[in-house]
């Protein structure tokens, strides 16, 4: 099992970009496999699991190219283009990608079965496969959990869906499901949640309209290829946001951030607590808005999150609580219960690592309440079992700027997962990750 130990760093310093957004690059792919013409993809994020998301499209009979690591070509077969796979598609361990093809193959004409690593199997799938199924189409899950079976030639009709949950995945499943519905396709949020599926379906030339809290499609029409810059991605930009504001020195420049508004959710949060972050060099040109950040080290003060927030920012939260261990007071997180069910428990397997390291806190259903320790070392040394959630690991390797020892992160081999090289450039800010075979790359 891969882990890392983590030596104490005083500060963090210098230029950096983060990888290609995860979300715009899933779905980048599969707009693309259903376009006409050739779609182009630049600054496409080369993770596992952007990486099953192209081995299923492969898999479905749509060509792709990859002329450099983070470059892409999609041959598009059309709407009605895929073929069915010789084998169940192997989704690793990408919910976004599983729960986004339950949509795209719930109107096709044959079946398919959808596949996961460990993790993956566990996590809950019937949140994408109800509304699905009011629409017409004909899912099995195995209580509630994959393997995801879709029998195909079903004749889907579009329906009014107001979402119990506000979750992206399970809107995107059932716009795609609504391309190939006949009618019209309706989804009410209760919460704002990330809109890069409706603006990479205007890209592609589908009209998509909002109103208020309801985003409308009208199913049957053809998407046309395009080219997507992809921009960096804000959910990794997030740790390093967090590493230079709790840095007893230095100044980062993190360049071409993602900055949807539907994604910056931590920023506002982070600036709530006094954090010292400008937005340089914006640039509002194409249909995902981009940014260089400079974070310079402030003393935070503790927060009770804002419940609107909550799902602007809701895969930042590990890495929030870290700022939070650091911050002056106390701070409180109500309303994230979707943190039970992603990768991991991430409520219970971050109070798990924060007690391992000293922190005062206190679990709750819905969140968290930590006490901060704004005045030296926030964490002492331990270890950490990150129980392969990619960015627990992450977020506590953060941890590292304000601890008293060494900390030991174990089963991080699924950070590669979301940010590949996230020890080598981490290291070159100023971090000092060693893997446990010397190496500083995962």
């Amino acid at each position: 099992m891969k882990h890392w130990t983590v030596q104490p760093a005083a500060g963090v310093t210098g230029r950096m970009r983060v990888p290609g957004d995860k979300s715009v690059s899933h779905r980048s792919l599969m707009l693309g496999g259903i376009a006409n013409g050739v779609t182009t993809v630049e600054g496409f994020l080369a993770s596992e699991d952007c990486l099953a998301t192209l081995g299923a499209l492969r898999a479905l009979g749509v060509q792709i190219e990859r002329p450099a690591e983070t470059s892409v070509r999609v041959h598009g077969v059309g709407l009605s283009g895929l073929k069915p796979a010789s084998a169940s598609l192997e989704m690793g361990n990408a919910g976004t990608a599983m729960r986004l093809f339950m949509g795209l193959l719930a109107g096709q004409s044959f079946d398919s079965t959808l596949i996961g690593d460990a993790s993956l199997m566990k996590r809950p799938m019937e949140r994408a496969a109800r509304p699905l199924r009011d629409m017409g189409a004909s899912i099995e899950t195995v209580e509630g959990k994959p393997p995801v079976r879709l029998h195909g030639g079903k004749a889907l009709h579009g329906i009014d869906f107001v979402m119990p949950v506000a979750s992206a995945q399970v809107k995107s499943a059932v716009l795609l499901a609504g391309l190939m519905a006949d009618g019209v396709t309706r989804v009410t949020e209760p919460a704002p949640t990330r809109d890069h599926t409706e603006r990479m379906l205007r890209g592609f030339g589908v009209d998509v309209t909002r109103e208020g809290a309801s985003v409308t499609l009208r199913g049957g029409q053809a998407l046309h290829a395009m080219h997507v810059r992809v921009p960096g991605d804000f959910s990794s930009a997030a740790f390093f946001m967090v590493a230079g504001s709790i840095a007893r020195s230095g100044e980062l420049y993190i360049e071409n951030v993602g900055m949807n508004p539907t994604r910056t959710g931590l920023l506002d949060i982070l600036r709530a607590m006094g954090a010292d972050i400008t937005i340089e060099s914006r640039d509002d040109s194409g249909p995902e808005p981009l940014a260089t950040l400079r974070v310079r080290p402030a003393r935070l003060r503790g927060i009770e999150v804002p419940l609107d927030l909550v799902p602007l920012a809701i895969d930042e939260f590990p890495v929030f609580f870290i700022a939070a261990a650091c911050a002056e007071g106390v701070s409180l997180l109500r309303g994230a219960e979707e943190l039970r069910v992603k990768e991991s428990d991430r409520l219970a397997v971050m109070a798990e690592g924060l007690a391992a390291l000293g922190v005062a806190h206190t679990l709750l259903p819905d969140g968290m309440r930590i006490d901060g320790q704004p005045e030296g070392a926030a964490f002492r040394a331990g270890q950490i079992d990150s129980h392969g959630d990619h960015r627990v690991a992450m977020s506590f390797a953060v941890a590292s700027l304000r601890a008293a020892g060494p900390i030991d992160i174990a089963d991080v081999a699924n950070v590669a997962t979301s940010f590949p090289g996230f020890s080598t450039l981490a290291n070159s800010m100023g971090l000092r990750i060693v893997a446990a075979d010397g190496a500083g790359a995962a």
